[in-house]
């Protein structure tokens, strides 16, 4: 017998043993008594790791022997008989048959669980209605019943009669204690999202919520999940109404400040204050929605404020292990590169005691990485090599052996370096790419474009339309001044992907930076703006064509603005030459000072302190 079909045969078995077990008990006073609370429809999983609800037969099993509701008892030989044949009908090829058998008995023993196997099993012959019909037959025996009820409410979502949930999900609601109200609410929103005409499930939920906007214990909570349930439906205003009427019902709640986090975009100003207000009006702010802030404030390219937030979670919950390994990344991005190994060993120390094992494994191994990368930068390479030799698994053996690659090159080994790129696994399609491009990056590092734009051309005419190639080789060319051909295969990459800004920024720079056909740059660099308003090294090529047009004012606004962002070295270049320029010496040396700390090799910034006969 096949290991499967007896799991199948052992588990019908077992299910036949549960029902059994239902019926011997079936209650003969009190019937209707109220389960305990649950939410609706479903309860999510245990958190606890390694727990499981006890089984129905193990939880009758354990029954001691003199249970008064055992021992009245309303089975009786006929109805266990009943039971028995309604089963042995549905498995045996006649569902209908054994789903009235069974539902039958359900009503004269006003047993939930049988109810319920008769919802199964109507369920399994794929008959929503009788299942349905079974649902409001157990509420109409057990009318106290909230199992029957988020049964219902399940079954109608499921038959998109989401008209006819309101009443009882409005009783449901009322019926939840108040300590589950958050995770009932949560519940509402996953299970109504699956609805297909998502505005009438939101116009449904808001008229079941109708009591709970009027109390202030919970209308903060209600006005978010009407807030969800608007913003599914694609009605990002009303959900963001929804979101500012909950902050004003109670301020100190989580959950207006958790939908608003979750539109904060340019395009939608309003959002990002509700965070903001909460933040700062409730200290004790749970630690995962600032967490969650400072992710979305790196998404949007907004550094130095995801660090202020990082900085301020650290000092207030100083064991915390995540907030350590996200701030010491920014750190080490935004070249504070003492700050962050202190900011990142914390977070290995810390992450000893996480419980999650791939979270502490993940988490470990990028702090290994960036402490390889510090390490590099001040050219300790037996350091950088110690931190890549801690990582582990195979994903990130991977990465080590890729970053392994770039070490042995900054020292001279560039042979070996590809050898090494070039022996890594291939597991997926993907990944020769990503060797071919890890191959091409120490070729460049190495200042050695010629073979790098070899290769790339190569490539690039076996996949023309591959816009990574098309941009890498773009790059190379410029740093071989084959700018006619830069050019070109810029505005290929225009053609290929119109909304990638750094084909629009590079092509804009470009010219900026030769102080020719500025009007044009400047339009480039606009297009850019557009398309990534955050990114700080567009707003650079920006602030540098400004400059180059005259308007050395707001060149200075810009570059400022972006060198507060993100204090790259080249972005220093930029905004300590404008500063030269206009006579302010002191202040550019003092930002050119900064740089060379950040990264002295950096080309841009040699070239223009070179030009300038300027030695910080």
């Amino acid at each position: 017998m096949i290991p499967s079909l007896r799991r199948h045969r052992l588990a019908a078995a077992a299910s036949f043993v549960v029902l059994l077990a239902c019926a011997a008990h079936a209650q003969s006073s009190d019937p209707a008594a109220p389960r305990s609370p649950a939410p609706i429809i479903e309860r999510p999983a245990p958190s606890r790791p390694g727990t499981k609800p006890a089984p129905a037969a193990a939880a009758a099993a354990a029954k001691p022997a003199g249970d008064p509701e055992a021992q009245r008892s309303a089975l009786t030989a006929e109805l266990f008989y009943e039971i028995l044949m309604g089963e042995m009908t549905a498995r045996s090829g006649d569902p209908g048959s054994g789903y009235a058998l069974v539902l039958d008995a359900a009503r004269r023993l006003r047993d939930g669980k049988l109810f319920q196997r008769a919802v199964e099993i109507a369920l399994q012959s794929r008959s929503g209605d009788a299942a349905l019909a079974a649902s409001r037959a157990w509420q109409e025996t057990l009318p106290n019943s909230r199992d029957a009820r988020r049964i219902e409410l399940q079954i109608l979502i499921a038959l998109n009669r989401i008209g006819e949930t309101v009443e009882p999900l409005r009783v449901e609601i009322a019926a939840t204690p108040q300590i589950e109200k958050p995770l009932l609410m949560a519940v509402i929103a996953r299970n109504y999202s699956r609805a297909s005409d998502k505005k009438q499930a939101a116009s449904v939920v808001e008229q079941a919520l109708a009591d709970e906007l009027k109390s202030p214990a919970t209308g903060a909570l209600a006005w978010a999940t009407i807030g969800r349930m608007r913003l599914n439906a694609g009605d990002t205003s009303g959900a963001l109404d929804a979101a500012f009427k909950g902050q004003q019902m109670d301020p100190a709640s989580d959950a207006p400040a958790a939908l608003a986090l979750e539109m904060i975009d340019p395009g939608q100003p309003l959002a990002e204050p509700i965070v903001t207000r909460y933040l700062a009006n409730n200290p004790k702010a749970p630690p995962d929605l600032r967490i969650a802030y400072a992710r979305v404030l790196v998404e949007n390219r907004r550094y130095a404020d995801s660090t202020a937030q990082l900085q301020a979670l650290t000092a207030a919950r100083p064991e915390l292990a995540e907030p350590w390994l996200l701030l010491g990344s920014l750190q080490a991005q935004a070249r504070q590169d003492a700050a962050a190994e202190t900011s990142l060993k914390r977070y290995i120390d810390l992450a000893a005691n996480q419980k999650d094992p791939d979270d502490r494994q993940r988490g470990t191994t990028q702090a290994y990485l960036v402490l390889s990368q510090l390490a590099e930068r001040r050219k300790d390479f037996t350091a950088a090599e110690r931190w890549l030799a801690r990582v582990d698994g195979t994903d990130e053996l991977v990465v080590a052996q890729t970053r392994r690659a770039g070490l042995l090159a900054r020292q001279g080994k560039l042979p070996q370096a590809r050898e090494l790129v070039r022996g890594l696994p291939e597991r997926a399609p993907e990944d020769k790419k990503q060797k071919f491009l890890a191959e091409v990056q120490l070729l460049r590092d190495a200042k050695q474009y010629q073979a790098a734009y070899d290769m790339l051309a190569q490539a690039s005419a076996a996949a023309p339309n591959d816009s990574d190639l098309v941009y890498d080789q773009a790059m190379v060319a410029e740093k071989l001044n084959r700018l006619d051909e830069m050019e070109r295969l810029l505005r290929r990459l225009i053609e290929l992907k119109p909304e990638n800004q750094n084909a629009y920024n590079a092509l804009g720079y470009s010219f900026a930076d030769r102080k020719i056909r500025l009007d044009e740059a400047r339009t480039l660099i606009q297009k850019a703006v557009q398309l990534a308003p955050e990114d700080p090294f567009i707003a650079d090529s920006l602030g540098w064509v400004e400059f180059r047009l005259g308007n050395t004012t707001e060149a200075i606004r810009i570059l400022e603005t972006a060198y507060k962002t993100r204090p790259d070295p080249e972005i220093g270049a930029h905004f300590g030459e404008v500063l030269w320029a206009t006579g302010q010496k002191d202040r550019a040396v003092t930002i050119w000072k900064e740089a060379l700390l950040s990264d002295a090799e950096n080309e841009t910034l040699q070239e223009t302190l070179k030009r300038l006969r300027v030695k910080p």
